[in-house]
């Protein structure tokens, strides 16, 4: 319920909101929905003491709403008492597109958004779709304590969607419920929807005379779209499949959002279309009254071309086993779509050098974040690479270590995901600790796209196939490293805590100080190596119950939760069962 229709008192409520900030309890009577706002800014990682500013989103170039807008609030204004009121418009992302005259810790502000600066009137709107008031305490921020603020909501006229909205903020107005200007505000809104649907009228026509023109008879594929109308040629109908026409529709409503680039001039434009889409299509904005309303499409046919070579395997992911084939092949695939992905694992399991190969070269930020705490900090909280990541473009990110994320910075990432869903990210996840809150949020976020890496023990198989990867090159005129049985038996039945990495630092450790020639023996092998594990002969039940667990694990692909599935078991259970069978002689080679 909105604290609008039933307003608290405002000295009980700053003195609730004190010790809020302070982390003591809270005293009776605050409403449910203001804690929770205050929750959710402090779970955001807004900053109380932030001056109005908070994260700063350049607005769109073109945006039909503010073409719309301005003539109507320009008018409106005059009606304001400029010198202590404000006059605020916002796009959908509650980004400030136009404001005018001066309210207490409103002129600095260009980011209306919960996650920006925590609990406001127009965020409530928005989330609401009516109008919305909020006074003094009931912000988050401390610049906005003597501030009142009214906001409407901006609705499409056609579709419904929200728009933005229309604030008026001024001085704190301590029991004047509704807001001195609430009328105003709602009749600006009003104001702005009607101009919207005389311009949606017009923009029409225009969308049409560009087909027009496109089409020149019936023989040419042209597509027109706006995001809410569609016009196609017999020609285009035959060669668009519904996929195309679907990245059409995407590319016509980021238009009407602004969303596209150019200079106006009429230029052509390039999207990429699926892979099996079986033509290439030219874009030409449809511009109205200076603003992008909406797109024309050629289409071509897709010249054919020569089968392509076959993909370049990883090389430098060695491995035959089921359990790391499968992975790397779930990883490759997921890869070569949009979107980020993350590599869980093990220390040790090769989630970077995964990365690494299937970024492929390209020139992607790797970002470490168990060394990020050394460095400086901007005024949010948040390591300068997020910020220098997010203004990019389309540049790959590499974030190692997930799970060493300072709080502000998986907020802040949080955050950047919410508003590029397809963001190029390559994140590694070690599990370890149980995650805070923020940082299972953003493993929900990527948990669709993860992939689990099987440790080394779990696939034993492929350490003679890393051995002669992992050596360092030999000297001059000398022989590679090469092995006995006998030392490759210890090594397949070592847990390896450490996974390939020490695997690695085995293989350099021995390459650097032998002084003899010939295959490695056992006996050169470090202690834990050489000896084995501990353990004893598995009962005929044990054996039973071991040869189904591996069965399971091979026909999952080494995905440890459905094999549990399969055998009715709990994940915890299967768990609890590997360790007991890890580095008993039974695991590799069952006694008689």
């Amino acid at each position: 319920m909105s604290t609008a229709e039933h307003p608290p008192a405002l000295a009980p409520l700053r003195h609730a909101r004190e010790r809020f900030l302070t982390g003591r309890p809270l005293p009776d009577g605050v409403p449910d929905d203001v804690v929770a706002a205050w929750r959710r800014a402090r779970f955001f990682g807004v900053r109380p003491d932030l001056d109005g500013r908070g994260r700063e989103s350049a607005p769109p170039v073109d945006s039909p709403l503010l073409e719309a807008a301005r003539p109507v609030l320009t008018r409106i204004v005059a009606a304001l008492d400029a010198e202590r009121s404000a006059l605020v418009l916002t796009d959908e992302r509650l980004r400030v597109l136009w404001s005018a005259g001066n309210a207490p810790g409103d002129d600095a502000c260009r980011d209306l958004s919960e996650r920006a600066v925590g609990h406001n009137s127009a965020a409530l709107a928005l989330r609401t779709r009516r109008r919305a008031e909020v006074h003094g305490p009931e912000h988050f921020l401390d610049v906005w304590q003597d501030v009142s603020a009214v906001s409407v909501p901006l609705l499409s006229p056609e579709t419904g969607q929200a728009l933005g909205t229309v604030t008026i903020a001024s001085g704190l107005r301590p029991g004047c419920r509704p807001h001195p200007g609430a009328a105003l505000a709602e009749a600006a809104a009003t104001a702005v929807e009607a101009e919207l649907r005389a311009r949606t009228r017009t923009a029409e026509r225009a969308l049409h005379d560009a087909y027009e023109r496109a089409a020149r008879g019936r023989d040419r594929a042209v597509v027109a779209l706006d995001g809410r109308n569609r016009l196609i040629s017999e020609a285009a109908a035959g060669l668009a499949s519904p996929q195309v026409l679907e990245a059409l529709e995407r590319s016509a409503r980021a238009w009407g959002r602004g969303g596209g680039t150019g200079d106006g001039s009429g230029a052509s434009y390039d999207i990429s279309l699926p892979e099996d889409a079986g033509c290439t299509v030219e874009i030409t904005p449809v511009r109205h009254e200076g603003c992008a309303v909406g797109l024309v499409a050629v289409l071509a046919p897709r010249p054919v071309e020569p089968v392509p070579a076959a993909l370049r395997p990883v090389s430098a992911l060695v491995g035959a086993s089921v359990p790391w084939r499968h992975a790397v092949a779930q990883a490759t695939a997921l890869a070569r779509t949009s979107g980020p992905l993350l590599l869980v694992g093990e220390r040790g399991t090769g989630k970077t050098t995964l990365a690494l190969e299937l970024l492929d070269g390209t020139a992607a930020l790797v970002v470490d974040a168990a060394e990020s705490p050394g460095l400086p900090e901007t005024e949010d909280g948040t390591a300068p690479w997020l910020g220098g990541w997010a203004g990019a473009g389309d540049r790959p990110l590499l974030l190692r270590h997930a799970e060493r994320l300072a709080q502000p910075d998986v907020a802040a990432l949080n955050s950047l995901l919410d508003e590029r869903p397809d963001a190029h990210l390559i994140a590694t996840y070690t599990p370890g600790h149980s995650p805070g809150p923020c940082l299972q949020r953003l493993l929900d976020t990527l948990g669709a796209r993860s992939v689990t890496l099987p440790a080394l023990r779990e696939r034993p198989e492929d350490i003679r196939e890393l051995l002669p990867a992992l050596a360092p090159g030999p000297a001059p005129a000398s022989p590679p490293l090469t092995w006995t049985l006998d030392a490759l038996r210890a090594l397949e039945r070592h847990p390896w805590p450490g996974n390939v990495t020490e695997l690695a630092h085995l293989v350099r450790a021995l390459a650097s100080r032998r002084r003899v020639r010939g295959p490695v023996r056992r006996g050169e092998l470090p202690d834990p190596v050489r000896e084995g594990p501990a353990g004893r002969n598995l009962s005929p039940m044990e054996l039973a119950e071991r040869a189904a667990i591996l069965e399971a694990l091979r026909r999952h692909g080494g995905n440890k939760a459905r094999a549990a599935t399969a055998l009715g078991i709990a994940r915890a259970t299967l768990y609890r069962k590997l360790r007991e069978y890890q580095g008993r002689d039974a695991l590799i080679t069952p006694k008689p």
